[in-house]
């Protein structure tokens, strides 16, 4: 009966494995397929222009690499800070289990509520209006829990006897940090990171409160009513509002452009958390 059971149990996960994988790469497939022919150097290159309909993305990519370098910038100290803390520093495993059960739960809020949270915030009570330093800082605090929750996970897998024997050598915490645990878990905050701007990538809702125009913005002079064009906020537009000729073709490309930006972010962290993984095991 039991064997049924295991067999019946690896049938269903294999079932649910590739219809995942196959969604996955049917939608990614008709994405290339409908925006690859809109896609050359000038669209690239050149600005929008025709109210969606004309023109290139430049400022769409330009400024979407600006909101996400914001969000590493500030989000990788503070994954540091915690998960150091809770890996090295912090010694009740009560205290442990809870800081990864609100990492857990953080990283499941809607992006909605932050996108709330954003203009309340930054747009109100600072005044800030529409900036790309918000919307960064936005993106940023969705990613952290990802960031820390891949950095922990690391700290945690490194042998115990690599601690001990530094501790063994009469090496400070600070400084066996610096010699031991940083060395061995950086590649998990490196992959926590790709896959955090895969995410923060193709977010609207944050941007769409807080950072990101349709048009009328190139690169940010400053900081207070500083808004950017954004890679996924200009699809939500041209899905939306646009009934422009030739927009239909400009959103598919644009989209197409937003799928190989999250996909070299996911894919480059793949190969990065399988060897980790496969370390783990060994460790």
């Amino acid at each position: 009966m039991r064997r049924v059971v295991d067999h019946a149990v690896t049938l269903v996960a294999w079932a649910a494995g590739t219809l995942s994988l196959g969604l996955l790469f049917g939608i990614a497939g008709y994405l290339a397929w409908r925006g690859i022919g809109a896609i050359d150097l000038a669209f690239l290159l050149e600005p929008t222009r025709g109210a969606g309909a004309e023109g290139g993305v430049r400022y769409q990519v330009l400024g979407t690499l600006i909101l996400l370098a914001t969000a590493l910038a500030a989000a990788v100290p503070i994954a540091l800070g915690i998960g150091l803390y809770r890996g090295v520093y912090l010694e009740d495993p009560r205290a442990k289990r809870r800081i990864s059960l609100l990492l857990y739960v953080a990283n499941g809020v809607p992006s909605i509520l932050f996108g709330i949270l954003g203009l309340a915030f930054f747009g109100h009570f600072l005044g800030w209006g529409k900036s790309w330093l918000a919307g960064g800082l936005l993106l940023g605090m969705m990613i952290l829990p990802t960031l820390t929750l891949a950095f922990a996970e690391r700290v945690d897998a490194i042998p115990r006897k690599y601690i001990d024997a530094a501790a063994g050598l009469g090496l400070r915490r600070s400084q066996i940090v610096r010699a031991v645990v940083l060395p061995q878990s950086v590649g998990g905050l490196v992959s926590g990171a790709l896959l955090g701007l895969a995410r923060a990538a193709g977010e609207t809702a944050p941007i769409l409160f807080i950072a990101a125009v349709f048009s009328g913005a190139t690169l940010p002079k400053g900081i207070v009513d500083n808004p950017v064009l954004a890679l996924p906020y200009h699809i939500f537009v041209l899905a939306q509002d646009s009934f422009e000729p030739g927009a239909e073709a400009h959103l598919w490309g644009t989209a197409a452009v937003l799928l190989a930006l999250v996909m070299f972010f996911a894919l480059a962290a793949l190969p990065l958390r399988l060897r980790l993984h496969e370390e783990a095991h060994r460790g």
